[in-house]
């Protein structure tokens, strides 16, 4: 896939998971900076941890002031039209879906560019697509939805084993980046619309004290 290409969807990304940081800030009612914080952590803080850890510096959030833009503009569009934002969540969820396989794929890509074995291009992946989110729940004071039976990092992890796997029959780069993605995004949807969750903790304790 043409690095254009790619600069293109991941801006895109940062944009959408920029959007859902700032409508958390909305819900926890912060002030402005608040918000435009959530939006950057989210938009951005995902892709910073994966280049850190793979040791890819500058990281890709500075050396191209693109990204830190779009989650402030973002983050400010979103704290002006707060009211409009909060009716529409369904449209949030897709979104949120999309940008989850976008960056899963993106990790992913950047591990095997760096040179990464199958389990750190996995890891990458998944820490691009929910690294930004665990910063947010953290700041605004919430357990991490990745911690709480979501079906939310087991999608990505899914599609960046995926991703491991398809490499193998090097297959053309935009038909790897589709179909990991679409994977993540399509396992996310269908997850919230069948309700799918892991079982937790409290579940597991309610059922040994049934029997």
């Amino acid at each position: 896939m043409e690095p254009a290409v790619i600069q293109i969807l991941d801006l895109a990304g940062t944009c959408v998971f920029a959007v859902t940081g700032a409508v958390k800030g909305v819900r926890k009612h912060l002030d402005i900076f608040g918000v435009t914080v959530l939006a950057c952590c989210v938009g951005v803080g995902g892709g910073i941890i994966r280049d850190t850890v793979i040791g890819r510096v500058p990281v890709s959030a500075l050396a191209n002031e693109n990204y830190i833009l779009v989650s402030i503009v973002s983050g400010l569009v979103t704290f002006a039209t707060a009211k409009q934002w909060m009716r529409i969540r369904s449209f949030l969820q897709i979104g949120d879906a999309a940008g989850l396989g976008i960056f899963t794929a993106l990790g992913a890509q950047r591990a095997f560019e760096a040179g990464l074995g199958n389990t750190g291009i996995i890891l990458c992946g998944v820490i691009t697509a929910i690294g930004g989110g665990i910063i947010r729940d953290v700041l605004s004071g919430t357990v991490p939805v990745v911690l709480r039976s979501d079906f939310y990092a087991t999608a990505s992890m899914i599609g960046a084993l995926i991703f491991c796997i398809l490499i193998k029959f090097s297959p053309p780069c935009s038909l790897l980046f589709i179909v990991s993605a679409g994977t993540v995004t399509l396992l996310r949807l269908l997850a919230l619309h069948y309700n799918v969750q892991l079982p937790a903790a409290g579940y597991l304790t309610r059922r040994r004290r049934r029997r």
